[in-house]
């Protein structure tokens, strides 16, 4: 007998029909779509062109793909910020108490490199995937959908799954604050501002920052002059570019700096470390995130520690609750440290 030429429609197909997720056409063909909170007018759309295009279910893809593994994943922009070195040791550690094996990649900060990660990271089977500080959530989240990954976002939200991050705008608020109360007027008009230095403009993040920052010295001061915000990137080797500049622009240190980064700190540091030690005290300097060490400075740096712990917590929690696709926005509350 002739075999017959005629495809065989998949989830995809189906998926792409209905206009919905692979993820969302396989809970209500499995009969698993009312613990997903999915409409009953999904469901029948999908039935339909179930039953149209004679669609029938892989028990075994089914069954290999409900098979656990044990593994879950979690990809970051980088292993040398600190924050991020922080959130992967604490991600480590709440994986093996609930006896699940951890495993980190980083992505560099690369669009392409975090889907094609997730996707290697998907063909080893990892039962859920912890999404820190992608660039692009949303195309994460898609790939995680169609293979129905357990996902959350922490740091950078998405808008196609839950999401952790750290309360951004209170930080850099609090912050910028304590840099107005504890600084010194110049006598130089340009030099008598206060300076946000590092992060990049089209970062959640770093708008977030730079709106808590703009507000409180608006609020205070008026408005303020666009050259007043230096957005120069994460890298440690820009940011030292960057205040170098600065410095030679306005011939001398700022009231203030307000860092973006831990790896802005790091940047600046490594220029403000040449200059003689009455200069760097009439500079108030600030970083949104912590690096023990800053305390050994010569110069005093107050700090916005971001919660780690609270962090991951919330993302495990919605893990545990296998809730993580209903796009919620949890934000934690940083702390302030003040430098002595």
């Amino acid at each position: 007998m002739a075999k017959s030429n005629v495809k065989k429609s998949t989830i995809y197909d189906l998926a792409t029909l209905a206009e919905t997720s692979a993820s969302t056409v396989s809970a209500i063909l499995n009969g698993t779509w009312q613990q997903r909170r999915i409409s009953e007018e999904t469901v029948r759309r999908v039935q339909k062109l179930a039953e149209k295009a004679k669609y029938t279910v892989n028990l075994q893809a089914s069954g290999l793909r409900k098979s656990r593994s044990g593994l879950i994943g979690m990809i970051i922009p980088t292993h040398e910020d600190r924050f991020f070195g922080s959130m992967s040791q604490v991600f480590d550690r709440m994986a093996r108490e609930r006896k699940l094996q951890p495993i980190v990649v980083s992505t560099l900060r690369d669009p392409k490199l975090e889907i094609a990660t997730v996707k290697t990271l998907i063909s080893y089977q990892i039962d859920h995937l912890i999404v820190t500080g992608a660039t692009n959530p949303d195309g994460v989240s898609k790939v995680c959908r169609l293979d129905d990954v357990m996902h959350v976002n922490v740091d950078l939200p998405g808008t196609k799954a839950s999401s952790v991050i750290s309360d951004n705008y209170w930080g850099a608020a609090q912050l910028t604050s304590t840099l107005i109360a504890r600084s010194k007027g110049q006598t130089s008009r340009e030099r008598d501002r206060l300076y946000f230095l590092g992060g990049a403009p089209g970062d959640y993040a770093t708008q977030r920052r730079i709106q808590g920052f703009s507000d409180t010295l608006t609020a205070r001061f008026g408005a303020l002059e666009p050259e007043q915000i230096r957005t120069c990137g994460y890298e440690v080797a820009a940011a030292q570019d960057e205040i170098s500049k600065l410095y030679s622009q306005l011939r001398g240190l700022p009231r203030g700096l307000f860092l973006a980064s831990s790896m802005s700190l790091e940047g600046a540091v490594r220029f403000l470390k040449t200059l003689p030690i009455d200069e760097l005290q009439r500079c108030t300097i600030g970083s949104y995130d912590w690096d023990p060490f800053a305390s050994c400075l010569r110069f005093p740096v107050h700090m916005v520690r971001q919660d780690v712990e609270g962090l991951l917590t919330a993302a495990f929690k919605f893990i545990d609750q296998g809730d993580a696709v209903h796009e919620e926005l949890l934000e934690v509350r940083p702390q302030l440290v003040i430098g002595d």
